[in-house]
């Protein structure tokens, strides 16, 4: 068996480039929507400024999240800290839903049961106009960032779904969701003042707070994946495949495993038959080539086990990638 360690890979600028872009965004609109609810009254509006504070709250904490996953690999975090910044998107998610949603339905329902007029529309409508410009900027970043990423044959969904980088497609459900409970805010505000109604305030406020806890369940869902060990996407695994098949030596690949140490960061142990008639010195030398060509072509894989033995019949079958 052989393994060797790679230097380990920090958060791509690309990342944080999106996350501090979506701070930056998140703050000045806060502060916004604050001033208007305030003129204004609006339980829409309270639960949009409400929203923006926890956006901003998410982006500090993956920017903390990111920062502590760079540490180096030691006695006790053998291979890395690298899932640390999955433990604080998980983080992220719960907070989404506790305080984000748990507070816009709150305020929803408490202004079902006392309605209240609101005035100063202008200041509403000024500072929902202000906020799509930005989140649309933020929004268009994030998204850029994903379509960099993704495979050529995948969606964005399955980008999202499928990414190991939760500080990317975090920020473009955020930035999405963002946007909708704009639209639901603009349309809460501009039907109570047509329709002399308002009740349609308090209601577009118990949407905003079910969008936002639809967010933080797929939030959740894919960190939690995330965190407790997945492997890599099956396109790195075809190609790694296709790498180690390459060489002449190998006549089979028995079970290929791997898992995501990181963003960046992934574990490969892979059972390899080699020709029977290899000495050891030119398999060692063999298997130290086919990690050079796996490190050259997937510098993600950090980590490399590969049993050169005899196939053994595996308790589990191989993997099949589609």
């Amino acid at each position: 068996m052989s393994s060797r360690w790679r230097p380990k890979d920090v958060p791509s600028s690309s990342s944080k480039k999106v996350v501090n872009a979506a701070l930056a965004a998140s703050l000045g609109i806060a502060v916004c929507k604050y001033l208007a609810a305030l003129f204004t009254g609006s339980a829409a509006m309270l639960a949009e400024a409400v929203h923006s504070t926890i956006d901003a709250g998410n982006e500090l904490l993956l920017l903390l999240g990111m920062k502590r996953s760079q540490r180096q690999a030691d006695t006790l975090h053998p291979f890395g800290h690298g899932k640390v910044l999955y433990f604080y998107s998980f983080l992220v998610a719960v907070y989404i839903f506790a305080l984000g949603g748990g507070f816009a339905v709150y305020q929803g329902i408490s202004h079902l049961r006392h309605p209240q007029e609101f005035s100063h529309l202008g200041w509403n409508y000024a500072v929902l106009a202000t906020a799509a410009i930005f989140e649309l900027y933020t929004w268009r970043i994030s998204y850029k960032e994903l379509l960099k990423r993704k495979d050529p044959d995948e969606s964005t969904w399955d980008e999202i779904i499928g990414s190991k980088d939760p500080t990317v497609f975090t920020v473009f459900l955020e930035d999405t969701a963002a946007l909708i409970g704009i639209l639901l805010a603009f349309l809460g505000i501009l039907l109570g003042h047509i329709f002399h109604n308002r009740y349609f305030d308090p209601v577009a406020s118990i949407c905003i707070g079910i969008l936002l806890a639809c967010v933080a369940i797929v939030l959740a869902r894919e960190s939690g994946a995330l965190l407790v060990g997945v492997r890599t996407n099956r396109a790195r695994i075809r190609r790694l495949q296709r790498i180690i098949r390459a060489d002449e030596s190998v006549e089979a690949v028995g079970d290929l495993l791997t898992m995501q140490l990181g963003p960046d960061q992934v574990l490969l142990a892979v059972d390899v038959k080699f020709r029977p008639d290899l000495t050891v010195q030119v398999l060692e030398s063999i298997i130290d080539g086919i990690e050079a060509c796996i490190r050259k072509q997937e510098p993600a894989v950090v980590r490399v086990f590969i049993e050169a033995d005899s196939l053994r019949e595996s308790r589990h079958p191989v993997p099949h990638v589609a």
